[in-house]
């Protein structure tokens, strides 16, 4: 697991090296890019540390509160998902949440759900859930369709869709997440 998130740290830090560049703050490109890494990061840490996986601010309950945020929004979908095919969030979400959507998402789009995570006044770690939420509810039909091996590639290979859009209706979820 280390050396995943080693791995993956890395192209996050490419990822943000490489827009710096792009707007014309050069002087300074070292030390943006390691702000705007801290800074996105900072709320997620504790989803990299094995020892607080089984606790109340492990990746096992941010795991809960999207299940829990899922189940307060669209509870046909969640009974579906959860209790009639059981694909719970670890099969799908957990590689949405620990890569900050990276495998899903192209470049481009990434940066575009980190502006917004990053420009949310409830926090990165809210705003993930709440894309996450977001991404369920827009393939909401092909899911309450699907079987278990269906929803898992459905979810674990993410369909092109309108980030804009993707956006709104996880905006439209704001305020209401799971304590």
């Amino acid at each position: 697991r280390f050396f995943f998130h080693t791995q993956w740290f890395h192209l996050l830090i490419l990822f943000i090296n490489s827009i710096i560049p792009l707007l014309e703050l050069q002087t300074s490109a070292e030390a943006d890019t390691f702000f705007c890494f801290v800074e996105l990061i900072s709320g997620f840490k504790n989803n990299y540390c094995k020892h607080l996986d089984n606790s109340r601010v492990g990746i096992r309950s941010i795991l809960s509160k999207l299940s829990q945020l899922l189940k307060k929004h669209d509870e046909e979908l969640w009974r579906h998902m959860e209790v009639i095919t059981k694909v719970y969030p670890q099969y799908y979400a957990f590689r949405w949440i620990t890569l900050l959507l990276t495998m899903e998402f192209s470049f481009n789009v990434c940066i575009h759900i980190w502006d917004a995570m990053l420009g949310d006044p409830e926090g990165p770690p809210d705003t993930l859930l709440r894309i996450c939420c977001a991404m369920l509810i827009l393939v909401r039909k092909r899911l309450l369709v699907g079987d278990f091996t269906a929803n898992i590639q459905l979810l674990q290979h993410y369909p092109q869709t309108n980030i804009d859009h993707l956006l709104h209706i996880a905006n439209r979820l704001r305020g209401t997440m799971p304590s």
